[in-house]
């Protein structure tokens, strides 16, 4: 269980501030040590020698949690961009719903604070649909988009045809609750654009699929190799329509690049833990026994030898 450290204050509007997190554990969200090693290894391999270039994006951020993690992985001259309705209104009815239902504690605010917890400037933020990031956003410009924005199927099918616009040929685009039994609309359009050969399957987690709009089979190369020096990854490789998808399954997985916070919360030492009472003064229940059961000038003749013996 993860405690926040910090109380919280009120502001100036009168709403109390959100609690500012010591760990990344105390952000709260959904990104599993599971795909936290995955990002780190797509995203790793990007930042190489050879990598490639490009912007960073996430539709749907809910308190921060991935994009946290992702803007740990931004180089300087690129941009990460996050958009997100956050606390401002839904455009549609089945929106507003799946909002109050899902989402009914997000808020800009929190984003910010625990962003900022962790990084010290935010990205960019969008704060609307994520229906215009095809507006906003450079075309062709991202090499790592991840989706985790509306369940609704209307929308993640824009949310794939935008990632489609934005992404660079190679680039990785990652698919929250891809396979969720709560999250039909996500499956549905998600294995549509894979059906039609447009979006390529590179591998699958329990929560998220990894594709890109490029060739799969550079990404799958190098995925493999990797795999077969970890033993805390199960992989098989399944055949769909005669292409390739490297199917993952978590043994025992550690995240080990974990985002640390900008200002940890001081360490405590424990207290001392006092000495039980008769340890401190070793002679004090030996005399009360005898003063109660020996005879009185037996305990004389006791106490008397003692002091003769300290003398």
């Amino acid at each position: 269980m993860s405690h926040v450290s910090q109380a919280s204050v009120t502001t100036t509007d009168g709403e109390p501030a959100p609690l500012v997190p010591t760990t990344y554990d105390e952000v709260k969200g959904w990104f599993s040590a599971y795909d936290q090693v995955l990002f780190d290894w797509f995203l790793t391999r990007q930042n190489s020698g050879e990598g490639q270039l490009g912007d960073l994006l996430e539709l749907g951020a809910f308190m921060g949690k991935s994009a946290i993690f992702l803007g740990g992985y931004l180089r300087p001259g690129e941009e990460f961009t996050v958009c997100d309705l956050f606390d401002s209104p839904a455009t549609d009815d089945f929106n507003i719903a799946e909002n109050r239902e899902s989402y009914p504690t997000l808020t800009r605010r929190g984003f910010e604070t625990n962003y900022l917890a962790f990084h010290e400037a935010l990205p960019t933020l969008i704060q609307a649909p994520t229906s215009v990031v095809a507006d906003e956003v450079k075309p062709a410009s991202c090499r790592f988009v991840h989706i985790d924005a509306s369940h609704l199927y209307e929308h993640v099918v824009t949310d794939i045809a935008s990632s489609r616009l934005v992404a660079a040929p190679d680039a990785v685009v990652v698919f929250d609750d891809y396979r969720s039994e709560h999250t039909p609309g996500v499956a549905a359009a998600v294995w549509a654009a894979v059906v039609t050969g447009e979006l390529h399957p590179i591998c699958t987690s329990a929560m998220k699929l990894y594709a890109t709009w490029g060739d799969p089979a550079p990404h799958q190369a190098a995925l493999l190799a990797w795999l077969e020096e970890r033993t805390d990854l199960r992989h098989d490789v399944d055949m769909i329509d005669g292409r390739p998808l490297v199917r993952l399954t978590d043994q025992g997985v550690v995240a080990s690049a974990s985002p640390q916070p900008l200002h940890p919360a001081p360490r405590v030492e424990p207290a001392p833990v006092p000495a039980p009472a008769a340890a401190r003064r070793p002679g004090v229940r030996w005399r009360k026994l005898a003063k109660d059961l020996l005879p009185p000038v037996v305990t004389r003749a006791i106490v008397a030898r003692n002091r003769r013996r300290r003398a």
